[in-house]
């Protein structure tokens, strides 16, 4: 039987979301949020020709991995814009950071026994990286294109493209921020979202461009959208599957009334992770791979520059190496950092609460660390699959789309997430009218 809150989410409607003023309000403030960072990838950074760049960038160093990079942006680095960087180095400093913290004592400690005040100053951390990291991405996209398409080349060429770029990007790690405290749903998720969405349309008539050419059979293109299909059903299957470990609360007498004997579970998500570690992996290796191509591609840069640019290439064996490693080691990674066993097992000896058949405190801590193990590989194994089969596919038949499943399954994933926190919202909102209706009955009684 369905709990009173699954029998409200069920009966949740547009008319709903209509009486919901503040839910009404987020959606309006992260649309508006979204509308400004699309216009931002159509301003172009100052002194580049921009239709000579956009020509190469078409006919030469666009594709593969800079494509990927492109989409996720949202079409900013094909239009070299402002936002070209998009927000992958805050995505990049996130992980340096990560990995700080749990091989530095003074930052565990920072973030574990300052609380609150420790994370802002880890965050803190994390912009100046940020900058950092943006910075020499900048630098190295201006040296790229400085030879071939600045208008005027020269150190303040380098300088401006520099600060723009950076600039462009504090600008989106402010507005994710703002979008996750006044809007709905996670800014920097979001972001990237709306980038891939915008690019949808272009690369789908790109796809079925190329079946009319004769470039792809038609058993081809149908095969690859049962493909995409059964991937998302899969990534919706997969993203929703849970284990719930059986939690019982033993009885108690307090005076003549006995209380407690209830039972209850503990879910444990098949990927924890969720998105994350796609997102990661794909800008560990978007960081080396743009400046490379950018220098190889638009500046002619030495040989070894190419050859490691072919190397690291879409659909190349080295690349969806670093790939399904990558994802692997950032699912683990990601999972031992949100989800401490020790401290739901006290959790649960606090409360009273125990595994049946596992002795309170340190055996169940391990016990759920081994559930949470098993759990955690096949949801790696899942995400690797899922991000890698259709890069195998596009990369063996020479499929020039850089929608793949990486893009998939961050549209799903963050589409989930949001519709999860609309509904969480307006599950508030009906409770709060819940209430106020029994107050107003209360005080005409």
């Amino acid at each position: 039987m369905a709990s009173a809150a699954e029998q409200l989410v069920q009966n949740l409607n547009f008319g709903s979301i209509a009486k919901a003023k503040e839910l009404r309000e987020r959606l309006l403030f992260t649309l508006l949020a979204l509308v400004v960072y699309r216009i931002g990838t159509y301003i172009p950074l100052p002194g580049v020709n921009i239709a000579a760049y956009q020509q190469a960038f078409q006919t030469g160093f666009g594709g593969g991995i800079l494509g990927m990079f492109n989409m996720f942006a949202g079409g900013a680095v094909e239009r070299m814009a402002i936002f070209a960087l998009n927000i992958m180095p805050y995505i990049s400093a996130s992980i340096i950071m990560r990995l700080m913290v749990t091989v530095s004592p003074n930052l565990e400690r920072l973030q574990k026994k300052e609380g609150e005040a420790g994370r802002k100053q880890i965050n803190q951390y994390t912009r100046y990286l940020t900058v950092l990291l943006a910075s020499v991405q900048g630098y190295a996209i201006a040296t790229g294109i400085e030879g071939s398409f600045a208008l005027d080349p020269g150190i303040f060429f380098r300088l401006s493209t520099v600060i723009t770029l950076v600039g462009g990007t504090m600008f989106l790690l402010w507005l994710g921020e703002q979008i996750t405290s006044r809007g709905v749903g996670n800014g920097v998720s979001l972001i990237i979202f709306a980038g891939i969405v915008a690019e949808l349309p272009r690369t789908i008539a790109q796809f079925f461009t190329l079946g009319q050419n004769g470039s792809l059979s038609g058993f081809l293109i149908l095969f690859i959208v049962l493909l995409l299909l059964g991937t998302l059903v899969v990534i919706v299957f997969f993203e929703r599957a849970l284990r719930r470990l059986i939690v019982q609360y033993p009885k108690r007498q307090q005076g003549n009334r006995m209380f407690g004997g209830e039972t209850s579970h503990l879910p444990l998500k098949l990927n924890t992770a969720g998105v994350i570690p796609a997102i990661f992996a794909s800008s560990i290796l978007l960081l080396p791979v743009t400046i490379l191509s950018f220098q190889a591609g638009a500046g002619g840069g030495p040989e070894w520059l190419s050859t490691v640019t072919a190397f690291l290439g879409r659909g190349q064996p080295l690349y969806l190496a670093i790939y399904g490693a990558g994802i692997i080691f950032f699912a683990f990674f990601y999972t031992a950092i949100v989800f401490n066993p020790e401290e739901t097992a006290d959790n649960l000896k606090k409360y009273g609460g125990f595994i049946p058949g596992i002795r309170p405190g340190k055996r169940t801590a391990e016990y759920i660390d081994y559930v949470l193990t098993r759990l955690t590989a096949v949801g790696a194994i899942y995400l690797a699959v899922v991000c890698l089969i259709p890069e195998f596919i596009f990369g063996a038949y020479n499929i020039q789309l850089v929608f793949g499943g990486t893009s998939l399954l961050i549209v799903v994933t963050v589409t989930m997430d949001t519709v999860a926190q609309i509904q969480s919202h307006l599950l508030a909102h009906q409770y709060e009218g819940l209430i106020k209706k029994a107050k107003l009955r209360g005080a005409r009684r």
